[in-house]
């Protein structure tokens, strides 16, 4: 499929996720073979353009293109504004976030509190597309709640305002993650439109890939969660898919310790050793969760509190190297 003048290699997506998708672990996805990996939500308040925060989640360097950049706001100026603005530090796509439920985004108008107010969800597309000549799309929920499941008008509406993509997750705001993500709700949206849409919710094997274009029509899936420990996860489900294993997908306990330390020193380098361990250290829970579920309480508090990089890249590939991994390899495939 093809995103604007963009053709990507697959239809396996990394979702936005907020302190999760920065550019170390958007660089893993990409390089294993995820067609695309959306940046983290960027406010679209002008105030906070140069703050720390702010500016590490839009540093690129190094990216294979596509680069999509998820911004949030209310105010059609200020959205209009970030979107020229990302698209100057080297955006190819800018992505509208009309879905985020947390309530520190839906308490200022944006992201899926936008489903309230379609008019003025409209308002803030056309303000992005006239703002940008690069392609915009949109990623929105089922609704806002079960009585307001207006995703297929408002999926409409951008297609004639000049999206290029949809990409639905398949609950309502006041759903949250509770529940199961309705598949087939999606399907009312795909019919909808003529443009690629992208389901989304609850996909974590390749089944579930294959379960989700089947109930939903869609074009292509965007994968989340499920990239807690595994950064690969949606290149690997995509590598089946195509009936191979993805490249460079790691699978032996040396190969596994080799991208956790990668991915850690990574997030090192950009957000600096103080910042960056206290970002590492959800990675580094999850991987150990995931990959050394046995290792033993000492083990993992060395690795989630040590604040000396020399002493946790011994004990997290000693964890990692003793793990029992295949089984829950197979799991994320």
């Amino acid at each position: 499929m093809k995103i604007g003048a963009h053709q990507l290699r697959n239809g396996l997506f990394v979702a936005p996720m907020a302190g999760i998708t920065d550019r170390p672990f958007r660089r893993i996805a990409r390089r294993m073979g995820a067609a695309l990996a959306v940046s983290e939500m960027v406010s679209s308040w002008p105030e906070l353009r140069e703050s720390r925060k702010t500016r590490l989640r839009q540093d690129h360097a190094g990216e294979t293109g596509p680069i999509s950049v998820q911004i949030a706001g209310a105010d059609p100026q200020m959205l209009a504004e970030a979107a020229r603005y990302n698209a100057g530090l080297g955006a190819d796509i800018i992505d509208i976030n009309m879905g985020c439920p947390a309530k520190k985004v839906t308490g200022g108008y944006s992201g899926s509190a936008l489903m309230r107010d379609l008019d003025h969800a409209v308002s803030l597309i056309d303000a992005v597309i006239a703002a940008v000549e690069v392609p915009v799309t949109v990623k929105m929920r089922l609704g806002w709640d079960e009585a307001m499941l207006n995703a297929p008008t408002l999926a409409r509406r951008a297609e004639q305002s000049g999206v290029r993509m949809i990409t639905v997750h398949g609950r309502t705001r006041c759903q949250f993650y509770q529940g199961k993500a309705d598949w087939r709700a999606i399907a009312r949206v795909k019919r909808a439109v003529s443009i690629p849409v992208v389901a989304n919710g609850d996909v974590e094997t390749a089944a579930d890939a294959e379960a989700i274009l089947e109930r939903s029509g869609a074009d292509a899936v965007m994968v989340g969660r499920a990239h807690y420990g595994a950064p690969w996860a949606a290149a690997a489900i995509a590598g089946i898919a195509a009936g191979r294993q993805a490249t460079g997908v790691p699978v032996s306990p040396s190969e596994i310790a080799d991208y956790v330390v990668g991915h850690y020193q990574d997030m090192l380098s950009l957000h600096g050793i103080e910042s960056g361990l206290r970002q590492a250290r959800k990675h580094l829970g999850w991987y150990l969760d995931r990959y050394a579920p046995f290792a033993g309480t000492a083990t993992r508090r060395t690795v989630l509190t040590a604040t000396e990089p020399a002493i946790v890249i011994p004990a997290l590939c000693a964890a990692v190297a003793e793990g029992s991994t295949a089984p829950l390899l197979r799991e994320v495939a």
